[in-house]
């Protein structure tokens, strides 16, 4: 006897009560595992995207904003600091490394970043063409953004202040696409990487012409020698102008005044570069600005002592992201808490359908278990019998539950494309799916019991003397 045939058949002898059960299973099983799921790839894709980054300093404001801004370029930042003010931190001996950000514009929704090769790094960014930007108004980006705007290496675009695209567009300065990130499942697809003197350049916001913050390393000055070698080449050249001016001219007077007027501006200017260098250095670097400082510690316990001097002793605000993501989640899992509760009922609601079925089945089919008795049948057969019809409904609606909320999540994935803040997919196995398909098996073998039960203390000669 074929005791797993006979119980599909016996099942299948009510299609009606059967196709019920395993929808309301399915329905159940289907609605947590897709919070399940949901809720592994949240974390997973805020663990990742925080790599390394202990520390986001910023703007006063909302810690949590701060973090979602700077971290997860998911929400609008608290405002912008002083390149001086996050230099004072860069340089602490409790810091290993600090990335400075600057935002504040994006392209189609997707987010322009000045920053250095640092931050491209923390990621493990690869290139699948080109190269990364070193020049003004040269930008690399994301794989996201690749197939989102169809830009190919050379193409040029205007950045919009903003991140809704409804913002002010800087049409006088185009950006041109000179590199491709590979994708990475990280919040660098969905970025475009530039260089922090061209987000300046944009904003029209002057450049240092001397001490400032190295944009292309980490916590080290700009070499002076540069800056003055720029100096005299332009000082050179100014005099050699002037000299072509006086032997191409030939109305002297006016040749004179233009001449004096020259040099006066030129020693005008060797003046105010000369005798007021420190102070023009303080009033360039105070006019540089950026968003967020990503901080990692030198030491474990820079993260009991360093947020709190900064929040304490400077204009700024230092946020944790573990701290911020597991407040986030908690209030998250508030909502997804009523949600798996309202799942558990519909499952529960299932279990309780699938005993009712089996003993209902069991009350109809008496007689039938009697005649298999007299066949032959044995007692354990019987109970096996029973079991295995409440294995195989339960089987069902787990099985098409599961196909249900994975399939659910792919599509809805596809249908948002690269609009999506994080990657979401249905081509994954949230480990709390294995908890969720014990406890439902479980819960169907405990369903089946009793039914299963009174099959095998079922007594035959009463039975058929009653029929």
């Amino acid at each position: 006897m074929n005791l797993l045939q006979l119980s599909l058949a016996n099942l299948l002898l009510s299609p009606l009560s059967t196709a019920v059960n395993i929808l309301l299973l399915s329905l159940g099983t289907g609605s947590i595992a897709i919070l399940l799921i949901a809720t592994h790839l949240l974390s997973a894709a805020l663990i990742r995207d925080a790599a390394d980054i202990d520390l986001v300093v910023g703007a006063k404001g909302s810690p949590l904003q701060l973090v979602l801004s700077g971290l997860y370029h998911a929400d609008i930042p608290t405002g912008n600091i002083r390149l001086s003010d996050a230099k004072t931190w860069t340089e602490h001996p409790m810091v290993e490394s600090a990335i400075p950000l600057a935002l504040g514009d994006s392209h189609q929704g997707f987010r322009i970043v000045g920053t250095n090769e640092d931050y491209v790094d923390i990621y493990d960014g690869q290139l699948a063409e080109g190269r990364l930007p070193s020049n003004p108004l040269e930008i690399a980006i994301g794989s996201s953004v690749s197939k989102a705007t169809g830009f190919s290496l050379g193409a040029t675009f205007a950045g919009q202040h903003g991140l809704d695209g409804a913002g002010h567009a800087h049409d006088e300065d185009s950006y041109t696409v000179v590199g491709i990130f590979e994708a990475s499942d990280t919040v660098l697809d969905r970025l475009l990487i530039t260089t922090l003197e061209s987000v300046w350049l944009v904003h029209g916001e002057s450049r240092p012409n001397s001490e400032t913050y190295d944009t292309t390393q980490t916590n080290r000055p700009h070499d002076h020698e540069d800056v003055h070698a720029h100096a005299h080449a332009h000082a050179d050249a100014d005099a050699e102008a002037s000299e072509a001016m006086l032997d191409d001219h030939d109305e002297g007077g006016h040749v004179e005044h233009q001449h004096e007027d020259q040099h006066q501006h030129e020693d005008e200017s060797s003046s105010e570069y000369d005798g007021d260098q420190e102070k023009q250095t303080t009033v360039h670097a105070e006019a540089q600005e950026i968003t967020v400082l990503l901080v990692k510690y030198a030491t474990p316990i820079a993260a009991i002592t360093l947020p709190r001097k900064i929040n304490d002793e400077s204009a700024l605000q230092a946020a944790s992201p573990a701290y911020e993501i597991t407040r986030l989640l908690q209030v998250i899992g508030i909502g997804i808490g009523w949600l798996q509760a309202f799942a558990a009922i519909l499952v529960a609601s299932a279990v309780l359908s699938i005993f009712a079925a089996l003993y209902a089945s069991l009350k109809a089919r008496r007689n039938d278990l009697a005649v298999l008795r007299c066949l032959g049948a044995t007692r354990s057969e019987l109970f096996m019998l029973l079991l295995f019809e409440g294995v195989i409904l339960t089987t069902a609606g787990i099985v098409f539950g599961l196909i249900a909320a994975h399939g659910g999540i792919e599509l809805t994935a596809i249908a948002l494309g690269d609009a999506q803040n994080f990657p979401f997919t249905g081509f994954v196995w949230a480990p709390t799916e294995f908890v969720l398909v014990g406890g439902l098996l479980a819960a169907g073998v405990l369903s089946s019991l009793i039914p299963s039960w009174q099959a095998f203390s079922t007594d035959v000669p009463r039975t058929l003397a009653l029929s």
